[in-house]
């Protein structure tokens, strides 16, 4: 189901410095989540699981299934919107996963993707947006008045956007001690530019959801650039800091403007 994975000098680098104790794997499949037959055979050669649950409570009676079998007793890694490369702490030491599509994506982005693991089992954030919302992820669902999958979705993007605030203070400092990371880091960034401008129109064209522009603007806070209104005010250190309470006052305000106009 899944096998070690050998690291690059430069990725092993920043595993040493940030995360020494994580392992790392590739899976054999593009699953959203680790099948529980991997999570049995996980079991195996890590030192212990401990499976996180989540009280019922924070979820509205429409949230989708896979986020009520999370929430849940069931042992789940990876959930949709993760991409790419997803993390566990609930598993000791931590563990990493690059998922089987990650081999067609190009070495220097999958490097950052990995990085950027590392960093966030450093940081210390949480791995899903649930437990960071917790119970006021009811309030988030109110406030938006969306579908349960929009509303997800925009969970999702809120959340990235919350850590991307602490993980680009280390992504910026390392043009000298992890340069081809860095530069893969602004090159992700560069990709993220084109379309941010005219994020706001699309959405008052209808011809992107207000959930997918959200999450568009959320990918670009971890690369540090410019955002338009109304997502410039989650690139502000008060979100750092006050978390899902912002986030679900910002969706409050931004959904009364939209009425508005």
């Amino acid at each position: 189901m899944f096998t070690e994975r050998s690291l690059s000098p430069r990725v092993g680098a920043v595993r040493d410095e940030y995360a020494p104790d994580a392992l790392t794997f590739t899976m054999e499949s593009d699953a959203e989540t680790l099948p529980p037959a991997a999570a049995e055979e996980l079991g195996l050669v890590v030192d212990a699981l401990d499976p996180t649950t989540y009280p019922e409570e924070w979820l509205p009676d429409d949230a989708p299934a896979l986020l009520r079998r999370y929430a849940g007793g069931d042992f789940t890694i990876g959930m949709p919107g993760d991409g790419t490369v997803i993390w566990t702490r609930q598993t000791e030491p931590p563990c990493v996963f690059v998922k089987h599509r990650g081999t067609g994506t190009p070495e220097a982005f999958l490097e950052f993707l990995l990085a950027e693991a590392y960093v966030q089992l450093n940081r210390g954030v949480p791995e899903h947006f649930l437990p960071f919302f917790g119970e006021r992820y009811q309030s988030l669902a109110t406030a938006a008045k969306l579908g349960p999958g929009d509303t997800y979705q925009l969970a999702a993007a809120l959340f990235d956007a919350w850590v991307g605030l602490q993980t680009r203070e280390v992504f910026a400092d390392w043009d000298d001690t992890h340069p081809e990371i860095y530069d893969a880091w602004l090159d992700a960034g560069s990709r993220l530019d084109g379309r941010l401008g005219d994020l706001s129109g699309e959405v008052a064209r209808g011809s992107t959801s207000f959930a997918e522009a959200t999450e568009y603007a959320c990918s670009a806070v971890k690369h540090d650039l410019d955002l338009p209104a109304p997502f410039a005010a989650l690139d502000t250190q008060v979100y750092h800091e006050h978390g899902a309470s912002y986030a679900v006052r910002w969706t409050e305000k931004t959904f009364d403007q939209l009425r508005d106009t």
